[in-house]
């Protein structure tokens, strides 16, 4: 280790966001970026913990001291080598990931400033396709053909991880374009596509093989392949099924922030089916991260207000006892898209959607409060009969989405990612891809 007592002597120092004045007027990805020496003495304060919880924390298991001390001693080759052994995609996880790793970090717990691992993270990796460290494997390939359903992050690790074993892999994308949750889920002012266009363009010459625009019936799969993974994602979406919801004007939060991503990729929208917040009074219904990319988009598309509503209570500030170090803290998030600004609400629900000649102008919510049953598991909810009406004339609903039930299917046939295991992380997304690679790789030579 490099600086053990780093931390001592070096405040925790982010990037941080473009000014708002600036970035509200495009999609450009808000994040800034550190010069390498600050970036260097970032990766300083790791102190090679003896129980690393950072690693702990992970889904991939990232060796996140090593690399920091690689980074820290200014050896970038060596600190993207020890990265990709673990992480897949580190272009994508270092700028959409949560970092549950900084959450758990020793330093975190003790003095609030962890080291800056998911900014490290995405460093370490631009530098790495800068300075061509990144280059088209030659692989040789088997006998074996695999076919991968979905072109999100779990479908591409899974890709990605059997096109390197030496199978023949073949995705297919009903889309038009490679990236699922990534391309058409996650705004460009958080992912530009370009990264995964360069990712994409490098599994091509690896010899993976995408087809896109082809939707795969999963009970009628394409024949050739001795395997299969199912790596669909999730794709319904909560609704909220209640008086009024047939005005136009309310839309899933995912059709709006796709569409956005397509217009900005040159497609064309006819122009009675463009979902727009220009002029308009939104209101976000869920309080997700979703939710938060719809408040940001509604501010680049011209809104005149945005309120955010959530029907549970507003989390603790600064710290939650329920949800102690090392975990995960249930703790108040406030993004840069709510800096950018919304109206905040919590203990709401909706009860029915209110307009005038067919579009929608508002939505009548109630105050409520949660009490605890009798056998002390699931809160119960309670209505107040404090109603009013919120004004907006574009509703988004952005409540998450729902576990999808799989089919029992045949053994040589896998299911990935959210398909599998329900709506979650990208970075968990991406560690079920390597781990369902690893089962078929298992099956093909059993």
């Amino acid at each position: 280790m490099g600086n053990p007592k780093a931390f001592m002597s070096i405040a925790r120092k982010e990037a941080g966001y473009r000014p708002i004045h600036d970035r509200i007027h495009d999609y450009g990805e808000v994040e800034q970026t550190l010069n390498s020496h600050d970036r260097q003495e970032q990766a300083s304060r790791c102190m090679d913990c003896g129980v690393p919880f950072c690693h702990w924390a992970c889904p991939l298991g990232s060796k996140i001291p090593e690399w920091n001390d690689l980074l820290y001693n200014g050896d970038w080759e060596q600190a993207y080598e020890t990265l990709i052994t673990t992480n897949e995609f580190p272009e994508f996880t270092g700028r959409v990931c949560p970092a549950l790793c900084e959450k758990s970090c020793v330093l975190n717990h003790v003095i609030q400033q962890p080291t800056t691992n998911r900014e490290n993270e995405v460093a370490i990796m631009e530098h790495a396709f800068i300075e061509g460290y990144v280059v088209p494997l030659k692989i040789r390939h088997n006998d074996y053909n695999v076919a991968i359903i979905g072109s999100g992050p779990a479908g591409l690790a899974v890709a990605n991880r059997l096109n390197r074993m030496g199978y023949n892999v073949t995705v297919y994308e009903k889309n038009e374009m490679i990236g699922g949750l990534l391309r058409f889920g996650i705004p460009n002012f958080k992912l530009n596509k370009t990264i995964i266009d360069r990712r994409v363009s490098l599994m091509e010459k690896e010899g993976v093989k995408f087809v896109t625009g082809t939707t795969i019936n999963t009970q009628k799969l394409p024949v050739g392949f001795h395997a299969y993974a199912i790596c669909t994602g999730t794709p319904q979406a909560r609704d909220l099924n209640i008086d009024g919801r047939e005005l136009n004007g309310i839309h899933l939060a995912l059709d709006y922030l796709s569409q956005q991503n397509r217009i900005l990729a040159g497609m064309e929208i006819a122009a009675n089916q463009r979902i727009t917040a220009k002029g308009k009074n939104v209101l976000v219904i869920g309080g997700g991260d979703t939710g938060a990319d719809c408040i940001a988009t509604a501010h680049r598309q011209g809104c005149r207000s945005v309120t955010q509503i959530e029907i549970m209570p507003k989390p603790p500030v600064g710290n939650n006892p329920a949800t102690p170090w090392p975990s995960w803290p249930v703790i108040l998030k406030t993004t840069f898209a709510h800096e950018e600004g919304c109206e905040r609400k919590w203990l709401l629900n909706t009860n029915r959607f209110v307009g005038t000649e067919g579009k929608v102008s508002g939505a009548e919510v109630e105050e409520i409060k949660w009490e605890k049953t009798s056998d002390n598991l699931r809160p119960q909810m309670k209505k107040t009969g404090n109603i009013h009406t919120i004004k907006a004339e574009l509703v988004l609903l952005a409540m998450g989405f729902i576990k999808p039930e799989q089919p029992k299917f045949p053994e040589n046939v896998f299911v990935a990612g959210d398909a599998k295991n329900g709506p979650g992380l990208v970075v968990k997304a991406i560690c079920s891809g390597q781990k369902t690679a690893a089962e078929i790789d298992n099956y093909l030579n059993t």
